[in-house]
């Protein structure tokens, strides 16, 4: 049984036997002028469909195995960066802005996260290794867990409320920061994350932002403070015009406020300073670092009224 094929190199005549024929039946070319046909290895078909699907599966894997990698190695490097960021807006509430070191800064303003107690006291220290971002806080709030930024600006101390909420298209957010008196606002901070720009993003613009400055919180144990359709604010005290042609995105802000710091109450009320409860009674309304009441509450004027010196 013949098992090879001779091809002629003049005609191209194909012969199949052991070896060349002596001449070539089509040509009489002689024996030299044949070569053995080797048969094809057998391989891939880089022209099938199974080829094109295999190749392109081995490519997906490899860029997803890099693009994890990276993402790896960069974590902590990314999770530093929006933490500072975070940083970055708790220091523009405070209308602290163009910051080159932001941990620096930070740490120069900021002197502690803290916890609100039920009584209003910001009482437990958060570590800063549990430092949140800013898109944590309503889960935190959720929890109960309801967080006070306390800093010192020029001498003075600052309170700074987290806020979350939600706009048109997405999830806003924002800081307001307090006066030592828990009640007048000394600067604010609203971001976004999908609202139109050139209307519902212009809550993230100075301009928006500085109508807060100066407005009061509370009335009547009630949060007072008000964002209104534009031109429409009439209190000067507790209202501020919303955006123009924004009227979702202003409402959302509005929500927000309202809702969040429904949820302070106690603290922007000072309320354990009322009724001796969690408050001057037995010294609990002193911070440790400082001076505790005397047994019958002389710092406190007797009546407690100043007692909020005492307090954070």
């Amino acid at each position: 049984m013949a098992t090879k094929e001779f091809k002629c190199k003049v005609c191209g005549y194909v012969h199949k036997g052991d070896k060349a024929p002596d001449s070539c039946p089509v040509c009489q070319a002689p024996a030299s002028e044949f070569e053995e046909i080797k048969p094809a290895k057998k391989g891939l078909n880089t022209n099938s469909n199974a080829y094109t699907i295999i190749y392109a599966a081995v490519m997906v894997i490899i860029v997803a195995f890099l693009l994890v990698f990276v993402s790896q190695v960069l974590k902590d490097r990314q999770d530093a960066n929006v933490k500072n960021d975070t940083r970055k807006q708790i220091l523009s509430a405070l209308n602290i802005t163009d910051v080159q070191d932001v941990a620096a800064t930070y740490a120069e303003y900021i002197k502690g996260d803290f916890l609100m107690a039920e009584n209003g006291k910001p009482s437990e220290q958060v570590d800063e290794a549990d430092f949140k971002t800013s898109d944590k806080y309503k889960q935190e709030l959720a929890a109960g867990r309801r967080h006070i930024f306390v800093a010192e600006v020029n001498g003075e101390r600052k309170f700074i409320i987290p806020m979350n909420g939600l706009g048109l298209w997405g999830p806003i957010w924002g800081y307001i920061a307090l006066n030592e008196d828990r009640n007048t606002i000394y600067g604010t901070y609203f971001s976004h994350s999908g609202e139109t720009p050139g209307l519902g993003g212009e809550i993230a613009t100075q301009y928006f932002q500085d109508r807060f400055i100066g407005k009061n919180v509370v009335k009547d144990e009630t949060v007072a403070l008000t964002v209104t359709k534009f031109g429409k604010a009439a209190d000067e005290q507790f209202e501020v015009d919303g955006i123009t042609a924004a009227t979702m995105t202003s409402n959302g802000v509005n929500a927000m406020i309202k809702t969040v710091l429904a949820e302070y109450m106690p603290f922007l009320t000072k309320a354990c300073c009322k009724g001796h409860e969690g408050g001057c009674e037995g010294g609990d309304c002193c911070e440790a670092e400082q001076t505790e009441c005397d047994g019958d509450h002389a710092e406190c004027d007797g009546d407690h009224a100043n007692c909020d010196k005492h307090n954070k």
